[in-house]
């Protein structure tokens, strides 16, 4: 049963129980992770091959763990016109997007008469991808992760992601790969890929980062290695906050809490709203929608709708934003009377969606910004996947004698001050030198 919880009732700590979402669970996963991580070290593929073999595919051998130039063409004869056509309209959308981000290569501006300053911008040299399973299939995923290694000019992309018993990758997941221009797909998923790729194996290759969404035991692998690689953003079970007022429709309201709900039974998915009329009305057509669902998503929904998700009663729409602030969602649909009114008040959410006409869907599929979002409240701090994540940035400086001559006494001075007595001499000397010359 949905949960109805009204927050000015609720204690300091069954606030704080539900800001954790599902990370509550995670220290379960931290052994596990842990002992996988440690095999995979010591043994290499070795390693990998027996937990492939546990959790993806029993009949793994080091020689299929990467998909074949045969099983892409294989991929673009088993996929549908239609589903072909969405994907390249996505893509097209997609990459658009990422194409307006992509900084000037290099910005060196006179800040003053002969001091120059600025940065150069150059991608990093490997990315390694995590696109999950589970009971679906995930090419959506795939083009949020590739793309922007494409637009950022990564040279060296790898994906992971989890087959079927059989080995084999889901079809529309390799055509939306080969389309940003990756080909170096392995077979594997869970701890075992994200270990696989944070140390590097025989088969599997290092990366410098790697990035995408997982369960509890991904995320749990990533928080070990973190200082091994650089594990990019925290993308953990999926969550939204569906915002709402006296004006919403009940209909919208509740077909919308359903949307992330069914990704899993650790899904976080919670309807925000002053109006009880409103969270009312839409939990009686909620009760009406979740028949229509196949059976296990409506478990997942029923499940995460009465443990991470639900109905959160505010007493005014500025507290709902504040506890939207406070939460910092993946997801958040704006669907206010005036939802751009409000969107200078929205601080903390992963991606921000307004209005009837912008489901969470349209933003998952094809809308153009990316779907990869940081999870557990860290939209606090962190960003959606970006080209920014693959691109590092440099600072470059130059200076001219007229430049060195309007900076040497503040360095010298800043210097000495500090105690740093060679950094002071190389600008006295030098100063000394040029005057010799």
């Amino acid at each position: 049963m949905t949960r109805i919880l009204r927050l000015a009732e609720m204690t300091s700590e069954e606030i704080s129980l539900l800001k954790r979402r599902a990370e509550l669970d995670i220290e379960n996963a931290l052994a596990v992770a842990k002992e996988i991580i440690d095999k995979i070290k010591q043994h290499g593929d070795a390693g990998i091959l027996e937990y492939v073999r546990k959790f993806d595919y029993p009949e793994a051998q080091v020689e299929n763990l990467k998909a074949t130039p045969e099983e892409f063409a294989q991929a673009h004869k088993l996929i549908k016109p239609e589903i072909k056509e969405a994907l390249e309209q996505a893509f097209c959308n997609i990459k658009e997007v990422h194409q307006r981000q992509m900084p000037e290569e290099i910005q060196l501006a006179e800040i003053d008469k002969g001091i120059f300053a600025g940065e150069k911008v150059t991608p990093i040299a490997s990315a390694g991808l995590y696109v999950p399973r589970g009971k679906g299939a995930f090419p959506s995923v795939m083009l949020m992760l590739t793309i922007p290694t494409m637009v950022a000019g990564v040279p060296k992309v790898i994906v992971c992601t989890p087959p079927d018993k059989n080995g084999t990758i889901e079809p529309a997941s390799l055509v939306a790969a080969e389309m940003a221009g990756v080909r170096d797909v392995y077979k594997l998923g869970g701890i075992q890929a994200i270990a696989g790729m944070a140390l590097g194996t025989q088969t599997i290759p290092k990366v410098d980062k790697i990035t995408g969404p997982c369960n509890v035991y991904g995320s749990a692998a990533k928080r070990l290695l973190f200082g091994t690689v650089d594990v990019g953003l925290p993308a953990g079970p999926s969550e939204s906050i569906i915002l709402t007022d006296e004006t919403t429709n009940p209909q919208i309201a509740a077909l919308d809490l359903l949307i992330e709900a069914e990704h899993g039974p650790d899904s976080a998915a919670l309807l925000v709203t002053h109006s009880e009329k409103l969270a009312n009305e839409s939990l009686e057509f909620l009760a009406k929608y979740l028949e229509k669902l196949p059976d296990w998503r409506r478990e997942f929904c029923k499940k995460g709708l009465s443990s991470y998700g639900g109905v959160i009663l505010t007493n005014s729409l500025e507290e709902s934003i504040a506890f939207v602030n406070d939460y910092a969602p993946e997801h958040l649909e704006v669907l206010v009377k005036e939802p751009l009114s409000i969107l200078g008040d929205i601080k903390n959410a992963g991606e921000i969606l307004l209005g009837d006409y912008t489901p969470i869907p349209t933003a998952n599929y094809c809308l153009g910004v990316n779907a990869i979002l940081p999870t557990g409240g860290f939209a606090r701090s962190y960003s959606a996947v970006s080209v920014f994540d693959f691109l590092k940035r440099s600072g470059i400086g130059y200076l001219t004698r007229e430049g060195f001559d309007k900076l040497k006494k503040t360095t010298y001075t800043l210097a000495d001050y500090e105690g740093f007595s060679a950094h002071a001499m190389a600008i006295k000397e030098r100063d000394i030198l040029f005057k010799e010359d």
